[in-house]
């Protein structure tokens, strides 16, 4: 909304219009905030005029504007007339000007998707900045009477998580019954996320373990799995209490994992080779992979792995379908007891009996998300 711009162009106007003759004036924007937030021109043209220098012009006008609304000072730069703005008082104006403004929701149910961090580690600033930006949004979307849905994605069965569990068990040699005696947990596997990171890298054999590793935890098969999920579940709660300190609360945590084992994925890998969106790649670099072409079909992006592992990207495209309501699918969902005031539900794969609020079924949704992950997001879409 710019209604105070149009006022305070209007009342500019009103008080040169008498001694100079002027028609309109219009509010530019400054190349650089040291020029202030806008600037006013009207100078160089009454100068043509009057044959003057568009400099005294502008002092000369400058003295009989202020006050002006919304206007904190003015600096005459060059002939140009930059008005420094009163922020805090525009901000109220608009926020009061939209509350009045403000009717029924646009749609039945928004969906925001936000913060993802990986079970694996303790969260860093870049993860708090996407929740802030992500919480930002959703405040934003709720202020303007829309029906949000918070969702925070949950990777527990990716290569990351994989990573931790190869270096708890081959490298640490210990097991879930250890998990117990570790303080805080999440500083704990981010350590060791880095140990294994930089060991991985100079040992080919021990990246083949991780890789059977991998596929055990997708596929939820024997003591790798049960404990991916032990140490994704740990460092989810201290998650949890890192986000609530700075005021982020979620309604849903989804999991990859129940993705897979309620078999999500092999209903949008059927929808996917239907519509011919992927392909079995034959030849080249991702042979024996599933692939979906872009950029003209010049490049391959792969979905499921050789080894039969589905990538990020296949499963979240799983998640997406599932969001709007066109899976055909859904989870099994469990409260999380873990706000005081407030529900918090997560995904299972087994029906808990508890009665819960319908997710998903979004009519519009929001990823926020790394900027980095830009071109599997366009993919996505």
């Amino acid at each position: 909304m710019t209604f105070w711009k149009e006022e305070l162009e209007e009342e500019i106007l009103r008080k040169l219009k008498g001694k100079y003759n002027l028609e309109n004036v219009k509010l530019d924007s400054t190349p650089s905030f040291s020029f202030g937030d806008f600037s006013i021109k009207v100078a160089f043209d009454i100068a043509k005029k009057e044959k003057k220098k568009p400099a005294e012009i502008a002092k000369e006008i400058m003295a009989s504007l202020l006050p002006l609304p919304y206007v904190e000072k003015i600096e005459e730069k060059g002939g140009f007339l930059n008005l420094f703005l009163k922020k805090d008082e525009i901000i109220k104006k608009e926020l009061t000007q939209e509350r009045k403004m403000k009717s029924k929701a646009r749609w039945r149910k928004v969906i925001v998707e936000h913060t993802n961090i990986n079970p694996n580690k303790s969260a860093h600033i870049g993860h708090l900045r996407n929740a802030c930006l992500g919480d930002t949004l959703v405040r934003c979307l709720r202020y303007l009477g829309e029906n949000v849905e918070v969702q925070n994605y949950i990777d527990d069965t990716g290569i990351q998580v994989a990573d931790v569990v190869y270096g708890f068990k081959e490298l640490e040699g210990k097991g879930g019954e250890e998990l117990d005696k570790i303080e805080r947990i999440d500083h704990y596997f981010w350590d060791l996320y880095t140990k294994v990171y930089e060991y991985l890298e100079n040992n080919e054999s021990a990246a083949l373990k991780r890789n059977e590793i991998h596929k055990k935890i997708e596929e939820g098969e024997g003591e790798e799995a049960e404990l991916a999920s032990q140490i994704s579940r740990r460092i989810l709660m201290c998650h949890l209490k890192t986000m609530e300190r700075i005021g982020v609360r979620y309604d849903l945590l989804p999991h990859e994992s129940h993705i897979l084992k309620l078999r999500f994925w092999e209903k949008a890998f059927e929808l996917l080779k239907s519509r011919k969106v992927i392909y079995f790649s034959e030849e080249g670099k991702n042979k024996g992979c599933w692939v979906m072409p872009y950029e003209g079909e010049e490049r391959e992006k792969v979905i499921v792995r050789s080894t039969g592992t589905v990538t990020y990207l296949g499963k979240d495209i799983a998640y997406q379908l599932w969001k709007f309501g066109l899976l055909g699918r859904d989870f099994y969902y469990s409260p999380l007891n873990f706000y005081p005031d407030k529900d918090l539900w997560i995904t299972s794969d087994k029906p808990s009996g508890a009665e819960h609020p319908e997710f998903g079924k979004g009519e519009r949704v929001y990823n926020v998300i790394d900027v980095r992950q830009s071109e599997l997001q366009k993919l996505l879409a």
